[in-house]
């Protein structure tokens, strides 16, 4: 009886055995993708399964998609270098369209690094993510620079997910009016994971936000080269997810740390951009520069700050269009525990019809605020994976 039993035992196992190995050859082959990975010539779509990116440098010869149900995976220390795009006018950059996910898993000691052979501001596009997320213009829009659908009514959309990445060289230009960011976040939504990424050396925004919810944490920017010229952080279009412990600075003559707007052709479309960030610094050069401002908001945005240092900069907060100057009247649009240091002028509002205001009640101050994490200072988890600090 005892044999008997063991023989049925036996045969229950390696019953169940094979049927697990069936099942994860299944899902195995559910995974593979029909696209064609070649690490000298990393273009195309990916229309289906995963693609996985093991170790070493890929060369980006074109522009790279991944298209609905597709997947990106990126593992830690592997290089995406950009190849030169004047030897045969294409442009390179990678774009996440709708339905398809991106997963970045670098780590603080091996990140992943997305650069050009071209070393200056603007040898390749980006990083592009269109989401379902809301958006104010309109259910879905096209995407500037990718021509992606973006937007919808998904506010938890889930595109993926990033950790410890570093964007070098970014911001290739179409014309002047079309540019690439280093990266872009076209209705992204909150389920997306945003962590650890620096932008080094963009000749555009470092980062922009049009519409979507998601939130995002641990941001670096860098512009030391005089061809860099725009923004650090930049949203548009109703962004309302939360910022936390970005660190922003620039020894160039670019522009703001962050140019913050609702929808410039109509500033009350809703969903009205209102962020919530906490724990930021910005660094600027002084009265360097064509605006020369820390943080200017405009056309109907909204956002409340707190914990914010603002380091050397000609103007702290500048408040333009009736819209936004009636969130700061109302109280909803303000900067709490704000530290200014080497900031000539702390605050200046100025309404639609070209007037000044006064808006200094749009912030409270503190001298022990901590910003990042360090004050104008290199924050510690900062520290490692990024360059030019």
């Amino acid at each position: 009886m005892k044999k008997q039993i063991s023989r049925i035992l036996a045969t229950a196992i390696l019953s169940a055995s094979l049927f697990m190995t069936s099942c994860s050859d299944d899902e195995n082959n559910s995974n593979k993708s029909t696209f064609v990975l070649d690490r000298e010539n990393l273009k195309g779509e990916i229309n289906d399964g995963t693609v996985t990116l093991e170790s070493g440098t890929y060369k980006l010869t074109g522009k790279l998609i991944v298209k609905e149900t597709a997947k990106l995976v990126i593992k830690p220390g592997v290089i995406i270098e950009a190849t030169d795009a004047t030897t045969d006018g294409l442009v390179r950059y990678i774009a996440i369209a709708q339905g398809g996910e991106i997963d970045v898993q670098g780590t603080a000691s091996n990140p992943v690094i997305m650069t050009s052979s071209v070393k200056q501001p603007g040898g390749w596009g980006g990083l592009v993510i269109c989401g379902k997320a809301p958006i104010n213009k309109g259910l879905t829009a096209s995407a500037e620079v990718s021509e992606l659908t973006y937007g919808g009514a998904i506010s938890n959309d889930n595109s993926g997910s990033i950790r410890y990445l570093r964007l070098e060289y970014t911001g290739y230009a179409y014309n002047s009016e079309k540019e690439f960011n280093g990266l872009s976040l076209f209705g992204v939504g909150s389920g997306t994971l945003i962590e650890y990424v620096q932008s080094y050396e963009g000749s555009d925004d470092a980062f922009e936000w049009f519409g979507g919810t998601v939130n995002a944490k641990y941001l670096v920017a860098f512009n030391g080269s005089n061809s860099v010229g725009d923004d650090i952080f930049d949203w548009t279009e109703g962004w309302t997810g939360t910022g936390e412990y970005w660190y922003g600075k620039r020894t160039n003559a670019g522009n703001r740390g962050i140019e913050a707007d609702n929808n410039s052709n109509n500033h009350t479309a809703t969903p009205i951009s209102n962020p919530t960030l906490r724990n930021i610094t910005l660094i600027g050069n002084g009265d360097t520069g064509s605006e020369p401002q820390a943080i200017k908001l405009r056309v109907g945005t909204n956002v409340n700050f707190d914990n914010l240092v603002l380091s050397n900069w000609k103007t702290g907060f500048d408040i333009q269009h009736n819209e936004s100057l009636a969130f700061v009247t109302a109280g909803s649009l303000k900067a709490t525990n704000v530290r200014f240091d080497n900031v000539t002028t702390k605050s200046k509002g100025t309404n639609t019809t070209s007037e000044a205001i006064d808006v200094t009640s749009v912030y409270t101050e503190n001298a022990n605020a901590t910003g990042a994490g360090n004050g104008t200072g290199i924050p510690t988890w900062a520290t490692g994976w990024t360059r030019g600090l």
